[in-house]
């Protein structure tokens, strides 16, 4: 075994291969950007290394720059983690010839599997089904057309040397495909640095079933059973569960043997994933390979009890495989939730902010649940645009499916983020949903349940502003007498004692843009509430959470409903947890918006978040219609456009392409 070990990589996998590192006595060395000289994985190793500036190009993807820093750090060997440069052949290839062991597979492997389109013609070859489609090496872009036509539409347009729902389109009709490739295109090239595409006939209500592979250096290879991923939006993975629901012993074995079987073909080593496609008659085909550890691994590690980082350590200093086929086991279910800084109800835009506080479930087990944490930032740390969004992934385990997800779902109440959106109250939904109850799963789930997954927001009820009223009395020292009795000295009373015995306070909560009015009174011992249904006895407690200062848990009971909730203060905004819902008011305070300038920028398209232009289709003067698209931004290496928000004309273009613009920042103005 190799003593000491750079980690070329950042956030929770960074983490997780520290840990496990440091269990087997290996030193390790952590890299690090400008924009994460602070993070959670730099303190969890032993030393660390700058790379340089923020963007992912200047730093984390700058293979010299990290056979650098193993060569100045005398790593024997390098851990790229998942994404960045953990499928890049070049890479794999240099850090053999500068004699640092790669964790990870072959240059060679990497190569044949690198590329989409040769991958299909390898498995065609080897007789793998695959979707009908064109995966050959013409990349003009009529011809492209003329392939989908041929093919069918729907289709898909995917990136050639793609992964993680990058550089991925649907293509519903011919008047479509142009703009699609050309975004297709844009995006693979930033993310991968090849815009090569395939197009393949877009199925109309899949399945994502993936083999976890493992090969070493002695000729062994074993599956270890599948993961089922097709809960995803924008062709993301959002929830991943192993075994997948429905499976069946002989179909499962079919599967896994066709895995190890395109490992072998391409001389595998170390851990990899094949990708498949489902229809629901139980035919399956070929998508790809990634040849790298995947971020779902964890619910494998949960079902089968072994520990999948180990396994790469090992297999890398040329270890054999700890297990056999023969030996590994199915036990119970696992579900891991994906918890992001994003807004669902904005198309599942990232969100960009500090986590101005952070509360998540407590970690009791690595493997064999019933509930695992894998996280790789703090409270205090700043999610950018820069890199992927991800805060935390939620791992639980359960006797089976149903007792998996009822915990998922406890687990997903317990998360409190304040600072930014995020997605914890809508995969709390999902786990309810009745359809992925029932297993009803294609990738298409969240698009087809929209309507429960995403229902339109609801005023807060008398119940929350109850509990945000006891909040904010709790927050200005006030508590709650369980006994009428006047206290040693009255001055020091923080109870809301009055000499004339009676307490009375009208509050202004913005609701959305719905401002509510809610009286507390007090009357001796007796409190009483008014949110706007008449005087209610109001009965309430609170309690500093955790010691922190801003974090309270809130009881409350008015009119016999008791409720109780996670209040967290960020200024004037109250976040409310309660029982996997959220809610945010803002406490109103006319005072501090006097003479604050009235009036909207009706007119003005804005940016949704922090990030590049890249693309700009419209001119002064040009004529537009509502939902034309008119510029493109990308962030967190992923494409978003902006459209016209109503019909008119161009006034105003405020950028040009290369420009970095802020979150709000208005980008063309209509007239």
């Amino acid at each position: 075994m190799f003593s000491t070990l750079l980690i070329a990589n950042r956030g929770e996998i960074a983490c997780r291969v520290a840990a496990t590192a440091r269990r087997l006595g290996i030193r390790t060395v952590a890299v690090y950007s400008d924009a994460d000289a602070h993070a959670r994985h730099v303190a969890a190793c032993d030393s660390a290394v700058r790379l340089g500036p923020a963007e992912p190009r200047a730093s984390y993807l700058r293979g010299d720059l990290i056979l650098q820093a193993a060569r100045a750090s005398g790593a024997h060997a390098i851990h790229p983690g998942y994404g960045f440069l953990s499928e890049n052949a070049g890479f794999a290839e240099a850090a053999a010839q500068a004699g640092i062991v790669f964790v990870g597979p072959p240059a060679s492997a990497i190569s044949a599997m690198g590329s989409k389109s040769a991958a299909k013609q390898l498995m065609e070859t080897a007789g793998v089904p695959l979707v009908p489609g064109y995966h050959g090496d013409n990349q003009d872009p009529d011809f492209l057309r003329e392939q989908a036509d041929a093919i069918g539409y729907p289709v898909l347009i995917k990136a050639s040397a793609g992964g993680g729902g990058k550089g991925m389109r649907i293509v519903e009709d011919r008047a479509a495909f142009a703009d699609a490739l050309a975004s297709c295109r844009r995006e693979a090239a930033s993310s991968f640095g090849d815009d090569r595409v395939l197009i393949e006939r877009y199925l109309q209500k899949p399945r994502h079933i993936e083999i976890q592979v493992f090969a070493d250096t002695h000729g062994n290879c074993v599956y270890l059973f599948e993961r089922d991923c097709s809960v995803q939006r924008r062709h993301q993975k959002v929830i991943e569960e192993a075994p997948a629901p429905g499976m069946t012993t002989q179909r499962r074995q079919a599967m896994g043997e066709a895995a190890v079987a395109a490992a072998r073909a391409v001389g595998y080593v170390g851990a990899g994933t094949v990708e498949f496609i489902a229809e629901p008659d139980g035919r399956f085909y070929f998508m790809e390979m990634n040849t790298r550890l995947q971020v779902e691994h964890p619910v494998t590690e949960m079902i089968t009890g072994h520990d999948l980082v180990e396994w790469q350590l090992r297999v890398a200093a040329g270890e054999p495989l700890p297990a056999r086929q023969e030996d590994l086991r199915l036990q119970g279910h696992a579900i891991e939730a994906r918890i992001y800084a994003e807004n669902p109800d904005t198309g599942f835009l990232p969100s960009i902010g500090t986590l101005r506080y952070l509360g998540l479930p407590e970690h009791t087990a690595f493997a064999n649940g019933p509930v695992r944490v894998d996280g790789g930032v703090r409270a205090g740390d700043a999610i950018t645009p820069y890199y992927d969004p991800m805060i935390a992934k939620l791992i639980v385990r359960g006797e089976d499916r149903d007792a998996a997800r009822k915990r998922m779902a406890q687990a997903l109440a317990q998360v409190r983020v304040v600072g930014l959106h995020t997605n914890t109250a809508f995969l709390g939904r999902l786990m309810r949903d009745e359809a992925f109850a029932d297993a009803d799963l294609d990738t298409g789930l969240i698009e087809r349940r929209r309507d429960t997954l995403l229902p339109a927001p609801q005023e807060a009820g008398p119940a929350l502003l109850a509990l945000a009223t006891a909040a904010l009395l709790a927050r200005e020292g006030l508590s709650a007498p369980r006994v009428a009795r006047v206290p040693h000295d009255p001055w020091d009373a923080r109870d809301g004692w009055r000499v004339a015995g009676h307490y009375a306070r009208t509050l202004a909560w913005l609701d959305g843009a719905t401002e509510r009015a809610v009286t507390a009174t007090r009357d001796r011992a007796a409190w009483t509430l008014d949110t706007g249904e008449g005087a209610q006895v109001f009965h309430w407690e609170a309690s500093p959470q955790d010691g922190h200062a801003l974090a309270w848990e809130v009881r409350v009971i008015i009119e016999g409903a008791d409720a109780t909730a996670t209040a967290v203060w960020d200024g004037d905004n109250l976040h409310l947890f309660e029982d996997g819902r959220t809610c945010q008011l803002a406490l109103q305070d006319p005072l501090a918006h006097a003479g604050e300038a009235q009036g909207e920028h009706g007119g003005d398209m804005t940016a949704p978040m922090p990030g590049k232009i890249i693309a700009i289709a419209v001119q002064p003067g040009e004529t537009v219609q509502k939902g034309q698209a008119l510029l493109v931004m990308e962030a967190m290496k992923m494409e978003h456009t902006i459209t016209a928000a109503a019909d008119g004309e161009v006034a105003e273009v405020f950028y040009q392409v290369g420009d970095q613009v802020a979150e709000g920042s208005a980008l063309i103005a209509l007239k």
